[in-house]
């Protein structure tokens, strides 16, 4: 995984340039990103979004495999074969899919998340089809040889010592928490890897990993800014009209039970000289009322030095210099599938106790629950939320925007829900959201997780 968050925050003035204050209000509410959606014959999803005010294209491919559902004895799997799309293809020899990219005067990234595995490259825009034919020649074949193979896990390995084993506070709690909180082993077991199934990984299991997974009708391909349709569209079908599909696997079963309890751990940190903690909450189904209610509640309890978490915490108690929270700590809000949580962390002193904290969050909750969330609260909870999204639309050159067409595509079947998002969060009502605190935001609903450190010195 080489980044947790990509999107760089940007505004979107460009796109209101020019405008009076009336004029930029009207603009603002009607916005729509432009899509264009459709599919090859052999299944792969495409998503054209024209956007002139930069002379740049993103190109970015998705496909529908992630931490989620990679082989059970093969744990870190699919994050290890993210680094083996980088080795060689037909045409481009090892390393040079880089070169092509950045000595063309791009740039590009690649990672692993719950529910997707994504590349992407962001050129001048007159490179747009040299880069959609570098993405079709390795989606067509990989150089797959065990040197390259050996290479990788070697890569990987090291990445989990550096990242996580030997790092302060390494993998708290972004991939720790899940596997406290969740119950079913598709979501609640080590994404990053076990060291013995990373060694473990041969020849034939990363051939058949390609063969099903990275198939064109297990992938979108977005294409975002400065081109002409009916060229990207001639260019795709060209390179990627001719890949054969493949078989799909079913889908497993990635559902979590409702949890009835609350659950508590506490987690030893040998580098670490400060304790921390972290509480995460089931999050609703994705899509529903309650879903677009805590996205609201999200920006009202952590968002933000004026959230009532962070002025409870640390305005207030001094617990900590600050509260990191949301949804989805690989990504946003919008950009998985399966089951999710809701968590915010902190690292505080060694003379306040955990249970302070807790009950400090308690209170607030409680508050909430009892007083209910009012309309004010709401209105200012839903210009957060705009404010969020646009800057994602409008960031890293359009890359959040590709993000989110590839994953409504991938995951809806339908990226123009991208035009919808925010008239969603507009029709949460008060009563959503309070009712909302009542079934989600409850002790039984959370786990809590508190590393304790061990290190020597301590402060």
């Amino acid at each position: 995984m080489k980044y947790k968050k990509l999107f760089l925050m940007a505004t979107c003035l460009a796109w209101l340039a020019g405008c009076t204050p009336t004029e930029e209000k009207q603009e603002s509410a009607s916005f729509q990103v432009p899509v264009e959606y459709y599919k090859l014959d052999n299944g792969l999803k495409v998503i054209l979004s024209q956007d002139k005010t930069s002379p740049t294209v993103v190109i970015a491919a998705y496909y529908n495999i992630g931490f989620r559902i990679e082989p059970k004895d093969r744990t870190g799997f699919a994050h290890l074969f993210e680094h083996m799309m980088f080795q060689g293809s037909e045409n481009l020899g090892k390393m040079e899919f880089i070169k092509l990219v950045q000595q063309n005067g791009g740039v590009l990234n690649g990672s692993t998340r719950f529910d997707f595995t994504n590349y992407f490259e962001i050129v001048p825009a007159h490179k747009l089809e040299t880069m959609l034919w570098a993405e079709a020649d390795r989606m067509r074949g990989l150089d797959i040889t065990q040197e390259n193979l050996s290479n990788q896990q070697g890569v990987v390995k090291n990445e989990v010592k550096v990242n996580v084993l030997n790092q302060p506070y390494g993998g708290f709690p972004w991939l720790d928490m899940p596997q406290y909180a969740n119950e079913n082993w598709y979501n609640a077991h080590n994404f990053y890897g076990d060291l013995e199934d990373l060694d473990a990984a041969t020849l034939v299991d990363v051939q058949n990993f390609f063969d099903t997974y990275y198939a064109p009708n297990n992938a979108a391909i977005s294409v975002v800014g400065d081109f002409e349709i009916e060229d990207a569209k001639k260019w795709i079908e060209q390179y990627f009209g001719d890949i054969p599909s493949a078989e799909l696997p079913e889908s497993p079963d990635i559902s979590e039970k409702p949890q009835t309890e609350e659950k508590r751990f506490e987690k030893e940190d040998k580098l670490a000289t400060k304790p921390a903690i972290a509480l995460a909450y089931q999050m609703p189904e994705r899509n529903s009322a309650e879903y677009y209610a805590m996205g609201l509640l999200d920006q009202i309890l952590v968002q933000g030095d004026n959230s009532l978490l962070y002025k409870e915490l640390v305005k207030e108690n001094g617990y900590a210099a600050n509260v990191n929270g949301g949804i989805n700590y690989l990504g946003n809000m919008f950009n998985y599938k399966g089951p999710m949580l809701w968590m915010f962390n902190l690292t505080y002193d060694n003379t306040t106790e955990a249970d302070s904290i807790i009950q400090s969050v308690d209170d607030v909750i409680s508050g909430l629950e009892e007083n209910g969330v009012t309309q004010e609260m709401l209105d200012n909870a839903l210009v957060k939320i705009r404010s969020s999204l646009y800057d994602n639309l409008g960031g890293f050159f359009g890359f959040g925007r590709a993000d989110l067409l590839c994953s409504f595509a991938l995951f809806d079947d339908d990226p123009s829900r991208i035009n919808n998002i925010e008239s969603e969060f507009k029709k949460v009502t008060v009563e959503d959201v309070n009712r909302t605190i009542k079934d989600y935001l409850r002790s039984s609903n959370r786990t809590i997780l508190t590393l304790k450190p061990t290190a020597e010195t301590q402060n």
